[in-house]
């Protein structure tokens, strides 16, 4: 099969980007298993094992799509009609009222089940990439994995509960000043930023992690900071909200809207069983599942079957801000 993905960014993901980590590896493993991938990005793109066409912003994207091109897999909403056969793959939340076209993918159940959709893949990682030998026995604080600068992401919240439970917090995704949320400065010495880093950095601080703290304030589309930290043998402790009631089970973490309850749950972090988590997280949210899955929608459309029987539409999100700090 001839795919060609297309997405407005640049790639490989050097630092954050967790689209263009997803599609980088959807590519690397549909080529693996022997279909021809084209990417067509941005500008300052490269990568070894594909091609890849610069998107020309002056041209429609019709007109730049190989001709033999089997399926076009989109990664953001495209408002002209493609004559060849698509998916289109919705990797964030919406505004209420937003209206997809029948051919669209979602990254969890309840990312579609907000757009009133059944139609949707988890993301998946190559986890040959993270080099884990063996699961650190060493575990010096709890980590938090996110842009630090989107409120949603809720680091105050993180802060909070680690401080409640007189742990360490290791924050990766932001600056300890931030001007980004109004101003922001932590003073707090029992928490240390790390910016945003490269792979080999994240993979080393994670390993030393006894856990996630993931209080997000909306319903979170997937989360990729979730199985990476999940592949580490990091527990999750985090807001049951969007997909994470299903993809951190109790075996896995624990889920609450309370401080309180986070707080003395990250106690009891040494209960979880580290080895199941990353099995977990290795077996169920890899680059191979992931291209499996979506293969099957690439092979619906190229039949000209549709894969949600009406347009899927965004519903109005709840008011995720009771989330208590103090």
């Amino acid at each position: 099969m001839k795919i060609t993905i297309v997405h407005k960014s640049k790639i490989p993901a050097v630092l954050y980007g967790g689209t263009e980590r997803v599609i980088w590896y959807l590519g690397k493993e549909l080529t693996k298993m022997g279909h021809e991938v084209t990417y067509l990005v941005l500008p300052g793109s490269y990568c070894d094992f594909v091609k890849i066409i610069f998107i020309d912003e002056n041209k429609t994207i019709n007109s730049q799509i190989p001709e033999d091109t089997d399926v076009v897999h989109f990664n953001f909403p495209v408002k002209e009609e493609i004559l060849k056969p698509y998916i289109t793959t919705i990797h964030g939340n919406s505004k209420t009222g937003d209206v997809f076209d029948k051919n669209t993918v979602f990254v969890s159940k309840n990312h579609a089940e907000r757009h009133n959709s059944n139609s949707f893949v988890y993301n998946g990682l190559d986890w040959d990439d993270y080099k884990l030998d063996k699961i650190s026995e060493e575990k010096k604080y709890f980590h938090f994995l996110a842009n630090a600068a989107w409120k949603v992401k809720n680091l105050k919240g993180a802060i909070s509960v680690v401080k409640s439970a007189n742990e360490n917090l290791a924050v990766l995704g932001g600056k300890r000043i931030n001007f980004k949320m109004g101003f922001r400065f932590t003073t707090s010495r029992k928490v240390k930023f790390y910016g945003m880093i490269g792979d080999l950095e994240k993979i080393k601080l994670i390993s030393q992690s006894k856990g996630l703290i993931f209080p997000v304030l909306w319903d979170e589309p997937f989360g990729l900071a979730i199985i990476e930290s999940m592949f580490f043998g990091c527990p999750v402790f985090g807001t049951p909200y969007g997909s994470l009631p299903e993809l951190v089970k109790p075996e896995f973490g624990f889920l609450s809207s309370k401080k309180e309850d986070l707080s003395q749950a990250i106690k009891n972090y040494a209960d979880y069983n580290s080895n199941h988590i990353s099995e977990y997280a290795r077996d169920c949210f890899n680059a191979k599942v992931m291209a499996t899955e979506y293969l099957k929608k690439y092979e619906k459309v190229i039949s000209r079957e549709k894969l949600n029987p009406e347009n899927p539409k965004y519903n109005i999100e709840k008011n995720k801000q009771n989330f208590i700090l103090s």
